[in-house]
């Protein structure tokens, strides 16, 4: 089976009123990463069930749904509860690009709700969201470009010179007229989009517009990588600060901080057992305030 038809399975496995959430809900609109299994459902009250691969939360207000599940916005809200700042941002550039959601909607909800978990989490991310980005690779070297205090580059922006469109560029420093391509796997696994990218780069040439093809493995080196691309703008004239690798670049790889947390209503957080994770059998249930 597909990792799509195991959440299906997993789905179907549940009862009708556990919803699909956090994660797995990402997961069911098509994004291709992560581990798919705990497959994650919330409920509205108590429900105990003893079923493998499943991870459960409940809570006493159940959050928006659709035909799925929780809706995308909210599932983006709880993701944010356990996730890396940068990973955060790049699922939310992909939920912004697919129309999954708007900024807008998961803003209110994260304000209306601030006591659910995640919500003031996501909305720290979502001033650094960008719908422009087409993959979640070309969200990733921009935003470390951003955090390592380089100049933002423009995303998916269509370049013209005297009338011609040269082509989409991935990532552009227009300071220095620099194009950053991002070159994944499917670049060169159809002949169509092996020529496209050949006739590009030839019309970068042609016009004298400099580019520099980043590859996965200059990401998994994010400094190196960083330090890379300030080089080329060097050779390009830029006069600008040198990239600075601190607490605004630490905290891009840390969990979102939370700030102060708003109290649910009528309910202190503070030691409720009902907030805290509950071990049964296989299956981690885990209960929500509110």
């Amino acid at each position: 089976m597909s990792d799509l038809d195991r959440i299906h399975a997993a789905s179907l496995a549940m009862p009708a009123r556990a919803q699909l959430s956090h994660f797995s809900r990402i997961q069911a609109l098509g994004l291709d990463t992560g581990a798919v299994f705990p497959v994650h459902f919330t409920v509205a009250g108590d429900l105990h069930i003893d079923l493998p691969d499943v991870f459960l939360h409940r809570t006493e207000v159940l959050p928006p749904t659709d035909e799925v599940g929780v809706t995308p916005a909210v599932a983006f809200i709880q993701y944010c509860a356990d996730a890396r700042l940068i990973d955060a941002i790049k699922v939310g550039d992909w939920l912004l690009h697919g129309r999954h959601m708007t900024t807008l909607e998961a803003a209110e909800l994260a304000r209306r709700d601030r006591w659910r978990p995640g919500a003031r989490q996501a909305l720290c991310v979502l001033p650094h969201l960008n719908a422009a980005s087409r993959s979640p690779k070309e969200s990733e070297v921009r935003v470390l470009m951003v955090f390592a205090g380089l100049p933002a580059p423009e995303v998916n922006v269509p370049l013209v010179i005297d009338d011609e469109l040269i082509g989409i560029v991935d990532l552009l420093i227009r300071c220095v007229m620099l194009a950053l391509e991002y070159e994944g796997r499917q670049h060169a696994e159809t002949i169509r989009q092996f020529n496209r990218d050949i006739a590009r780069y030839a019309a970068f040439r042609r016009h004298g517009i400099e580019y520099l093809q980043i590859t996965h493995e200059m990401t998994e080196k994010p400094k190196a990588m960083v330090r890379r691309v300030h080089a080329r703008m060097l050779q390009l004239g830029y006069a600008g600060s040198a990239p600075v690798f601190g607490d605004r670049w630490i905290a891009l790889f840390d969990l979102i901080p939370t700030g102060a947390v708003r109290q649910s209503p009528n309910r202190s957080r503070k030691g409720d057992p009902r907030t805290a994770p509950r071990r049964v059998g296989r299956k981690t249930h885990r209960r929500e305030a509110g």
